[in-house]
């Protein structure tokens, strides 16, 4: 199958959250034997800012962030592929490129709108009567999701979805370790992820109000925005940092934060990279609480949960080393049993040939 997605960023995780997702499940596709190119724009300067080269189970175009770049890579696109995806949160062009993607669809072409945020998508559509997705999603053939349980599911379909199937995030093995620890990264609790306005509250809450309450212990914040936020002065700023780094970052704490944006909590089911990232890398994980969360880690025995900040200073404060290293060992082997990319290509796969079975008998 030759598969043509446009999407934020392959190579680049600068302010690109999806990297990591997109890196994932398309080298797993790629290893299943199906042909893989990745329209990126060259935008927000993560051209400027790559973490990755071209990898070799992926065709990258870079685009100019023009219509008239947009327009040819979509007409390239549209000519020679089984599957056209049009993921969410590309960054330029989103509205026009969703619109236009099912006009260019021919025959034998299967068109996948692929919702990366599918939580905070769901919530402008709910606060936009005239939102556009409103009227196109109707004209794909399918949408698939990186999180979000039954409320995505049945959200997309009440504004006329063909279909919709979550298909998480998950690891990948050859990328995602543990290592050994890294002074930079050494601290009792780190939390990693890019400064947004329904994050920043909840990182209050969790994570800077913790590091107030316990001054003798060490915190470290990285990620993309943050170096203008008052914090204490027992709080290192890492500032972004590059995937080549995550298995050190998760690997050298005590224990690391995961905090969900206040969206992905309300719709619940949506776990984001860095719970797979840092279960990978055999780190000990202590999250907020949302629904679904048992889907993928036991807590108490494979992960650590939390209600509030309060709740995260009682546990940072009685987690001993040997703890830490029991719960992180066994969170890395749930996952490597049951989530990793591989398992969500094959899922992938199951679901096109039902897509296209469906299709076939329908003609």
């Amino acid at each position: 199958m030759k598969i043509a997605f446009f999407g934020s960023s392959l190579v680049s995780s600068y302010w690109n959250g999806a990297a990591t997702y997109y890196r994932g499940l398309l080298k797993a596709l790629a290893d299943l034997g199906h042909r893989v190119t990745f329209y990126e724009p060259d935008a927000f300067e993560r051209q400027q800012h790559r973490d990755m080269i071209d990898p070799p189970w992926a065709r990258v175009v870079v685009y100019p962030a023009t219509e008239d770049g947009w327009r040819r890579s979509l007409e390239e696109a549209s000519a020679d592929c089984d599957l056209l995806v049009k993921a969410s949160g590309v960054g330029v062009f989103d509205e026009v490129l969703e619109k236009a993607v099912p006009d260019v669809v021919r025959p034998g072409t299967t068109a996948v709108f692929w919702d990366v945020d599918a939580p905070a998508t769901l919530e402008s559509v709910a606060e936009n009567t005239s939102h556009h997705l409103r009227y196109v999603i109707s004209r794909y053939e399918l949408v698939l999701t990186y999180g979000g349980g039954d409320q995505v599911v049945q959200a997309y379909e009440a504004i006329g979805a063909n279909g919709c199937v979550p298909v998480y995030n998950a690891v990948d093995p050859e990328t995602h370790y543990p290592v050994a620890p890294d002074p930079n990264f050494c601290c009792d609790l780190s939390f990693l992820g890019n400064r947004l306005p329904d994050r920043e509250q909840r990182v209050e809450e969790f994570f800077l109000s913790v590091a107030e309450a316990k001054p003798s212990c060490r915190f470290l914040l990285g990620g993309a925005g943050w170096n203008s936020k008052p914090k204490a002065s027992n709080v290192r700023y890492a500032g972004h940092v590059g995937t080549a780094k995550h298995n050190a970052f998760y690997s050298s704490p005590l224990a690391t934060l995961n905090i969900n944006r206040s969206s992905m909590v309300r719709f619940g089911f949506s776990p984001p990279t860095r719970i797979f990232e840092a279960a990978g890398a055999g780190a000990c994980l202590i999250t907020d609480a949302w629904q679904g969360l048992q889907k993928f880690l036991e807590p108490e025995r494979e992960i650590l949960l939390a209600q509030n900040g309060e709740d995260v200073a009682e546990l940072l404060g009685r987690l001993t080393r040997r703890r830490s290293r029991k719960i992180g060992l066994a969170a890395r082997k749930h996952v490597l049993s049951a989530h990793t990319y591989k398992h969500r290509a094959q899922q992938v796969c199951r679901i096109l040939d039902a897509e296209s079975r469906t299709t076939e008998a329908a003609a």
